[in-house]
């Protein structure tokens, strides 16, 4: 297990411990020396439940990202909304839905009070603990550009992860290292060594990282750490190789048709179910504006095929009348009631029929129009790999990177769906839309 996780699994322990420790200050608050028979009596099963909810959220908030775990005021300002909104669940719980048997007023919300305290002084002392003291991962950084240096400023801002470069040398000076590597090292105590991948050709270099590994350091390639450090992959440090090692596997995934069937059922589910907000919607489109209440778009999908796209209207009939745009946040062109559709991303539920139809999935890289597609493969290398999987409604990509769309931008994105690509797993898709429903209410876009 790497040094990461397990400072995350040590992170998660700890409130787990935070939050039963709190319920039995809480009970022993209230009921003196009797407080683990009230536990085992009453509490015990219902607020076991509550917290694993509890765990959820802080998970979905970004609690256990490492890179986030900073004493300072957002990150305060975070944790105080996840408790927030962990208050409501569980009142919602014992009230709204009293299935446990129990409707604790003063327990609870004692617990919430004790909670808190500890809470905010644990986070505090695990933040502080995990950015101080000698980092246990000692990096040797070989590398140019844009890619290197990302990761060395990251490093550098963020002691937290456990992680120092304590030497930095580009490819071209390298050369004059390469017969001292071993005694440079030990001088720097260098635990792991991360290297480009084309230096890995190098017949001088390979034989003195092949030594190093022999005495237990760690060798990374570039692109392979750029992932575990950021969770996208670079690809201005990727070659055809890359692929042809990591994807050319992967087109027919067993999960990949696992996931249709479990789609198409859910999809049939929740179809029935929002249908009647649904016509709602769509009888307030038809009275607020002109035009057609379904949307079709031409988008392109798996393989490079097209399709037809089904989205609720959003936009005025003349939206388009100087030809395709990128739609943007806040974008004039819509109408009142498409602000509220697009703001709360209501527009979308049409896309049932085309998980229905088995053109999209509720999770994959977002589908783009064929007239941005064309001008993005002439612009951004390897774009077209995205389309070895089928397109989704939400997104590895769409969760992790800003709604504003341009070539740049979507170099970015790009970034995040190859590594969705290389990734994807049932785990994977769990937690991007646990993440989406979070920005639904946190980050809307």
């Amino acid at each position: 297990m790497s040094k990461g996780k397990s400072k995350i699994l040590f992170l998660l322990l700890g409130d787990v411990v935070a939050l039963y420790l709190s319920l039995f200050l809480a009970l022993a608050i209230r009921y003196g020396s009797l407080f683990f028979e009230a536990f085992t009596d009453f509490h015990a099963w219902p607020f076991s439940i509550v917290f694993v909810l509890w765990i959820a959220v802080f998970y979905i908030a970004g609690l256990y990202n490492l890179r986030h775990l900073r004493n300072g005021f957002d990150f305060q300002k975070n944790l105080a909304l996840t408790l927030g909104v962990n208050a409501l669940i569980a009142v919602s719980f014992f009230y709204l839905i009293p299935v446990f048997g129990i409707a604790p007023k003063r327990n609870l919300f004692i617990f919430l009070l004790v909670f808190a305290v500890v809470q905010f002084y644990w986070r505090r002392f695990f933040n502080r603990s995990a950015a101080s003291g000698e980092a246990p991962n000692k990096i040797f950084l070989v590398g140019n550009g844009e890619t290197a240096e990302e990761i060395y400023r990251t490093i550098a801002s963020n002691p937290q992860m456990g992680y120092e470069v304590v030497k930095w040398e580009k490819e071209e000076e390298v050369n004059q290292t390469i017969n001292n590597l071993k005694s440079l090292v030990k001088e720097h105590r260098v635990n792991l060594v991360v290297v480009p991948r084309h230096l890995k050709k190098n017949e001088r270099l390979s034989k003195k990282l092949y030594e190093l590994l022999s005495v237990g350091i760690e060798i990374r390639d570039l692109p392979n750490f750029y992932e575990l450090i950021f969770q996208k992959i670079p690809l201005s440090d990727l070659e055809e190789t890359w692929f042809l090692e990591h994807l050319a596997h992967g087109r027919e995934r067993f999960y990949d048709q696992l996931k249709r069937g479990g789609e198409f059922l859910f999809a049939s589910i929740l179809g029935l179910i929002l249908l009647p907000l649904e016509l709602l919607i769509a009888v307030f489109i038809k009275i607020s504006s002109p035009g057609p209440v379904i949307y079709r778009q031409k988008r392109v999908g798996k393989n490079g095929r097209e399709f037809t796209l089904y989205k609720f209207r959003t936009m005025k009939l003349d939206a388009e009348k100087d030809g395709p745009k990128w739609s943007k946040l806040n974008d004039g062109r819509s109408t009142k009631i498409g602000h509220l559709l697009r703001f709360t991303h209501l527009d979308e539920l049409p896309q049932l029929l085309n998980i229905l139809k088995g053109e999209l999935s509720f999770v994959g890289p977002r589908p783009e129009r064929p007239e941005f597609v064309a001008r993005l493969r002439e612009e951004i290398a390897h774009y077209d790999i995205r389309h070895l999987i089928k397109p989704g409604i939400t997104g590895w990509a769409q969760i992790n990177h800003r709604h504003e769309a341009s070539v740049e931008d979507t170099g970015e994105k790009l970034q995040y769906d190859i590594y969705y690509l290389k990734n994807r797993s049932p785990v994977l898709d769990m937690s991007i839309i646990l993440k989406t429903f979070k920005n639904l209410f946190v980050d809307p876009s």
